[in-house]
């Protein structure tokens, strides 16, 4: 009752609500943290308009990713999944983009664990997209200005929009 008292008390505050989903917690139970057990939830919430934000997702991305799909206020981040992944990580950005709609997919470094790490997670992430992007345009299925903003919306602005951090400064 308690939690359930506080995530209402959450979502009436319109910000935006995390949840970790898929990895990252040595003290969790990894088939308990399948985004698609909160559906329920989210359309209870669907109506208030509070963003939801699904944070690591792995190895459930794809189910994170059709839930953006699916509610309107589902966002999906997979921050933390790339420096985990590591080579893989371009296959698993794929896979998430197969159903995540282009401006409902956010990365992070999650902030999480040694400072050199976000760096690492960083250049993975931008290595990843890039190929992933580039390929896009390279069988003529995108121009580089629509590979750009996707880019974009990805590394910062749909954050800024989900999270209301305003524009980025030139």
């Amino acid at each position: 009752m308690l939690l359930r008292h506080l995530l209402w008390t959450a979502v009436a505050t319109g910000r935006p609500l995390q949840f970790h989903t898929g990895f990252g917690d040595p003290d969790l139970r990894l088939h308990r943290c399948d985004p698609l057990l909160l559906t329920d939830f989210l359309r209870a919430v669907r109506p208030t308009g509070c963003p939801v934000v699904l944070l690591h997702t792995y190895p459930y991305h794809r189910n994170a990713a059709y839930l953006s799909h699916a509610y309107a206020h589902v966002h999906t981040d997979i921050g933390l999944t790339v420096p985990h992944v590591g080579v893989r990580a371009g296959a698993v950005l794929a896979e998430t983009l197969e159903l995540a709609p282009f401006g409902k997919l956010m990365f992070s470094t999650d902030a999480y664990g040694l400072p050199e790490l976000y760096l690492t997670a960083v250049r993975l992430f931008g290595h990843a997209l890039g190929r992933l992007l580039s390929g896009w345009v390279g069988d003529g299925a995108w121009t580089a200005g629509d590979a750009r903003r996707v880019a974009d919306l990805i590394a910062e602005g749909n954050a800024r929009r989900v999270y209301g951090l305003g524009p980025a400064e030139a």
